[in-house]
Parts: structure tokens; C-alpha cells; sequence
């Protein structure tokens, strides 16, 4: 596993005064519970975190509903981790659009709307609800994704998680045994789901984040269920995203080891075009700033003006938006 992982500091900078939502299956309440211990620490999660599901209380966050600890469609959990400067919430759920996931996006519209929605479901969607799926789960992903954009406004920054590799023998909470024949056949069905997914995805103009093929190299880290992963995955995949999210929102990260910078040439993505990542930023020397922005950010003048001038055709609205008020900042702090 790689060495240049996000660390407390930058985590912690990148994510002040956020709002996270992750929806997902047990693989993104792990994704929910690295980044809860992220922001208050550089510690992995131990191996028991990582198999307990519905506790009460799981380093300063509560559960705020937990059903009967089971392994049905219907079993419920709801975490939240609230501070002074950082709040996320994670929502279990079994199928990607639902009665219960259409009271999720009810929350949501009345509620606080996120800056970050981190989300995935693939596993039960193909192998606990319809057989075959296909039709199905690419109706359910269009129902869903429509109803979150009708309800999220343009800053809010949404990353379609693709599903991680599976092995051959799979043991999981899901594959009860009732369709424990379908064991030999996810792996096949989870690339053509990715491949669905991704697809609906791009097609509304969301992100897509390629676990899979990204950690197709790191099976080591697969643990013996060969469903779930260990906790040094679960942080290249915090690194992965809040990597993204900093390119998405134009930011660069600095830190004591790596600095995280805007990609820049031809793999830049034009306005309107969503943006399909495989791995993270490439770790930059960075020359002593000229300004010094509040959250440890670090921005040049002459680097402010370039991307500036760039946005006019290569950079989304969420980018704009961004440039557009850092750059007002910037020149009343003159």
C-alpha cells in the first residue's frame, strides 16, 4: 500500500465546516467510520472496528437508528459525527433507490444539504432483490440519481463510488443461504454492474471514483471473507476521495510529507464533462507561497490568475463558483 495516504492534518483542513453524507452497504460504513477517526487522528481502525456494526457509539459519533442486528433487505443503521468544525452522517442501506432511500432524500431536501455525498450500492441490489438485475438496478440508479440532483444544490459535490473486487469464495452478511449459489458468479456480475453504474453516473454528470480497478492490485488487503477489506485499504480509499474532492473543489492540500495539487494537461476535463478517477493526485514540490490562505491552503498569485483565466473552459460550475469568491477574497486582502 502506498505511503503518500492523507494524513489527520489535511483531512481535517480539506473537510472543516463540511458536511459528508456516505450511503452504502458495510464496506461504506467503514469508508464512514475511517473518516471519522481521519479527522480526529492519524490511527487505523482496529480489526474490531471494522466487523462491529449498530453500536452506540463509535469514536464520538452516536447512532441515531439502529434496527434489530440482522441480516435482512429491511436492517436499519444511522451514524453521526458531529464537532465544532466537522459533521458526517452515514445511511445503510440495501438498494440504491427505495421507500426507505426516498425517506433519506426527504432528510436531506429538508434538512442541511451536504457538501460531500459519498456513495455506492451494488452488492445487495444484484444478489438480494432481483435476479436477474440489470434492468432493475439501472432504473433504480436513474430514480435515484434524479431525485438527488432535484434536491442538492450546484456546490454540493457528489462521488459515485464503483464497487471493490470480490473473490471467488465469498462469505459476507449478504449472501445468505438462500442465494449462496450466486457466490461463484459475483465476481462477473459486480464488473457489469460497475460498468452499468458508471455509466448512469457519467450520464448525469456525477463523479465516478474506480475503486475496483484501483485496488484489483491490492487483493492483500482483501480480508477472508473476500468481500471486506482491512484498514490500511480503508485509508488509501479516505486518500482517494478526499483527494478528489479537493481537485473537485479546487483546493491544494499541503502537509509535512505530501502536497496534493491540481492536475493539470491533457486529462483535464472540460466544463459539463464529470470526472472518472482511478487513483489519487500526483504528489508535487510545491515553491514558498506569496499568499497564505486561511485553512492551510496555499495559493500563488500568478497560480490564482492561471486558474482563473483556465475556468472560462475547463473547469465545472462547483470550480467556478470556488475561483470566482477566492479570487474577490484575494484581492480585497491586497
Amino acid at each position: 500500500m502506498k505511503n503518500d495516504t492523507i494524513n489527520h492534518g489535511q483531512a481535517s483542513h480539506l473537510l472543516r465546516k463540511k458536511f459528508v453524507i456516505v450511503l452504502g452497504d458495510s464496506i461504506q460504513r467503514s469508508v464512514y467510520k475511517d473518516l471519522v477517526i481521519l479527522l480526529q487522528k492519524d490511527n487505523l481502525l482496529t480489526q474490531a472496528q471494522l466487523k462491529k456494526k449498530g453500536e452506540l457509539e463509535f469514536e464520538n459519533d452516536c447512532l441515531l437508528e439502529g434496527g434489530p442486528m440482522n441480516n435482512s433487505t429491511g436492517y436499519r443503521e444511522v451514524r453521526e459525527y458531529r464537532s465544532d468544525n466537522h459533521h458526517v452522517r452515514f445511511y445503510f442501506i440495501t438498494r440504491i433507490f427505495s421507500e426507505y432511500v426516498e425517506s433519506i432524500l426527504e432528510d436531506i431536501r429538508c434538512g442541511l444539504k451536504p457538501d460531500l455525498v459519498v456513495v455506492n450500492s451494488c452488492i445487495w441490489d444484484i444478489s438480494r432483490w432481483n435476479r436477474p438485475w440489470e434492468l432493475n438496478y439501472r432504473d433504480n440508479l436513474g430514480k435515484f440519481f434524479t431525485q438527488l440532483k432535484s434536491i442538492l444544490p450546484k456546490e454540493s459535490l457528489v462521488v459515485w463510488t464503483l464497487t471493490m473486487p470480490v473473490g471467488n469464495n465469498i462469505r459476507g452478511g449478504f449472501l445468505v443461504p438462500e442465494i449462496a449459489h450466486i457466490g461463484s458468479t459475483m465476481r462477473e456480475d459486480i464488473v457489469e454492474a460497475n460498468a452499468v453504474s458508471s455509466s448512469v453516473a457519467s450520464g448525469f454528470g456525477l463523479d465516478v471514483l474506480d475503486l475496483h480497478i484501483h485496488f484489483r492490485s491490492q487483493l492483500q488487503h482483501r480480508v477472508k471473507d473476500n468481500v471486506h477489506w482491512d484498514a490500511q485499504a480503508h485509508r488509501q480509499i479516505s486518500t482517494l476521495l478526499l483527494q478528489h474532492a479537493a481537485q473537485a473543489w479546487g483546493v491544494a492540500l499541503t502537509g509535512p510529507h505530501t502536497v496534493l495539487d491540481i492536475q493539470d494537461g491533457p486529462n483535464q476535463k472540460p466544463v459539463g464533462e464529470s470526472h472518472t478517477m482511478t487513483s489519487g493526485f500526483v504528489a508535487l514540490t510545491r515553491p514558498a507561497p506569496t499568499h497564505k490562505l486561511k485553512n492551510n491552503y496555499l495559493i500563488t498569485e500568478n497560480r490564482l490568475a492561471k486558474l482563473k483565466w483556465r475556468c472560462r473552459f475547463s473547469l465545472d460550475a462547483r470550480r467556478r463558483y470556488w475561483l470566482n469568491n477566492m479570487y474577490t477574497n484575494y484581492t480585497k486582502r491586497k
